[in-house]
C-alpha cells in the first residue's frame, strides 16, 4: 500500500465504510474539526505520522509544537 493510500484508508475511506462519511473523513463545513499536522511529508515518509506537531480535536487545539 502506497502512503497515500494508507492515509486514505485510514480516513475518508474509514468514514465511508462506517457510514459516517457526512461528518468526518475530510475537512470541510459543517464536519468534525478533527486535525493533525505535520512538519514533514508523510508521501515521502510514512513515517511522519509518529510525530504530529499540531493536534486538534473538535476545533479545540491540544497540542501544539510549532515553534513560535
Amino acid at each position: 500500500m502506497t502512503p497515500i493510500d494508507a492515509i486514505r484508508s485510514a480516513t475518508s475511506t474509514a468514514a465511508e465504510l462506517m457510514g459516517w462519511s457526512d461528518r468526518v473523513g475530510s475537512l470541510a463545513p459543517g464536519r468534525f474539526a478533527d486535525l493533525v499536522a505535520y512538519a514533514g511529508d508523510p508521501l515521502t515518509d510514512v513515517t511522519e505520522l509518529e510525530r504530529p506537531i499540531v493536534v486538534a480535536k473538535g476545533g479545540v487545539v491540544f497540542r501544539d509544537d510549532r515553534a513560535a
